[in-house]
């Protein structure tokens, strides 16, 4: 009798217990080599690859597209060592591609796009409110607040109270519910899950604005002398180091040398401590095609103008091609964002949390400054800094933009580090 072995979801990373099944590279009959990819799993942060155990043939799918699944749990099987054979037209878990929920009995289906029926998301009930009064009437209790969740914060500090087992507290009326508002979609609109990135992304940012003070600070800076040096050594940058000089390996330079001098912008907070980092290990802010995702470049104050083209782009195609992993994606001590790659003239970065500091990249724009009495036209890029008022103060703030601005505006002061 042949050997069937499991496909195993495995273990997807710190604190994540759960993925949806994205797609299934192999249909049931296919043939499949030892390590080769079967199907791709989506978790709240990356898309990662599970491998077949053995070489055999694809014997059985046991989860649908869109469906979740739990670490440990199996999957799907393969007959280890059998020939493969054509894919059957199709297969029980051959189903669209694009994830659907089962639709509410309120809800029924939902016309999408192309004329087509997809059901509505089911509602997500949240949990029932479990409150408990405080310890002697004081303060909510730091390190318990640490351990709930973004929305359970929140309600612990309107309310004074913590969740913890006891007795249900009745929820307030927050509207209409879920399955209202679904029931009242005009029929032309389409109803999409959102992606477990999405979601998470969404969860951050949520989480950045009740957990830390943002302010946000600008200016602007004249890149004459930044594009000058790249029109002068592009070409022969490319044939010695094999990369493209862009941009970015002059604003990290710049952003190292003003976190030295200006530390707060580059800490956490932690309870009622303020860390410190003396490792500048940088989140550059990549578009993919699931969502925004800040993979991050270590020790970006060891690395040369080279070094950090190509550590980006490296990472940049690692998220296009969905092959970023946990560690990839952790660890960062500050953030740049680059929303003028699209055209963006302004903005106010969200802060990644629990980083304390953000940079906001934006086009490049010809315009008129008065530079020794005179009005000259010059490509000027506005800068915006998003800042943590809880370990920065405004002057530290500004101070620390000015000095990226000092530096991209006289490049060669990072060459001799003043």
């Amino acid at each position: 009798m042949a050997r069937m072995a499991d496909l195993v979801v495995p273990q997807l990373g710190e604190s994540i217990s759960e993925a949806v099944v994205a797609r299934w590279l192999k249909q049931v009959g296919d043939a499949v080599a030892v390590d080769e990819p079967i199907a791709e799993l989506e978790t709240d942060k990356i898309t990662v690859q599970l491998p077949s155990p053995v070489a055999g043939a694809l014997a059985e799918q046991r989860a649908k597209i869109g469906a979740t699944v739990k670490v440990g749990e199996v999957i799907g099987a393969v007959t280890a060592g059998a020939a493969g054979k054509a894919a059957p037209a199709a297969t029980p878990a051959a189903v669209p591609t694009k994830p659907v929920e089962t639709p509410s009995a309120s809800t029924g289906r939902q016309p999408v796009a192309g004329g087509q029926l997809a059901a509505a998301p089911a509602p997500v009930k949240a949990p029932p409110q479990i409150v408990v009064a405080q310890a002697n009437g004081g303060a909510l209790d730091k390190d318990a607040l640490l351990k709930l969740t973004p929305s359970q914060r929140a309600s612990a500090r309107e309310s004074g109270a913590l969740p913890a087992r006891g007795r249900a507290a009745p929820a307030a009326p927050s509207g209409p519910s879920e399955e209202a508002r679904l029931a009242a979609i005009d029929p032309r609109d389409e109803v999409v899950p959102m992606s477990p990135l999405r979601k998470r992304v969404a969860e951050r940012l949520v989480q950045a604005q009740h957990e830390s003070a943002s302010l946000t600070t600008f200016n602007e800076v004249d890149m004459t002398a930044v594009m000058d040096l790249r029109a002068k050594y592009k070409d022969s940058f490319e044939k010695s180091h094999g990369v493209k000089l862009g941009f970015m390996s002059f604003f990290v330079k710049a952003c190292v040398a003003a976190a030295k001098l200006y530390p707060g912008l580059n800490a956490e907070v932690v309870g009622g401590n303020i860390v410190y980092k003396k490792h500048y290990d940088f989140g550059i802010a990549v578009s993919t095609p699931k969502g925004l995702v800040v993979p991050v470049l270590r020790e970006v104050d060891t690395l040369s103008f080279a070094g950090i083209e190509k550590g980006i782009l490296e990472l940049a195609d690692k998220a296009k091609t969905g092959k970023l992993a946990l560690a990839d994606l952790s660890g960062g001590t500050f953030s740049i964002t680059n929303g003028g790659i699209y055209g963006s003239m302004m903005s106010t970065p969200l802060l990644n949390y629990p980083q304390t500091g953000i940079l906001g990249m934006h086009n490049i724009v010809k315009r008129a400054l008065v530079i020794n009495d005179e009005v000259k036209v010059r490509p000027v890029m506005y800068l915006a800094l998003s800042y943590d008022h809880r370990v920065v103060d405004g002057k530290e703030a500004v101070s620390f933009l000015v000095a990226v601005k000092d530096r991209l505006e006289a490049p060669e002061r990072m060459l001799v580090e003043v």
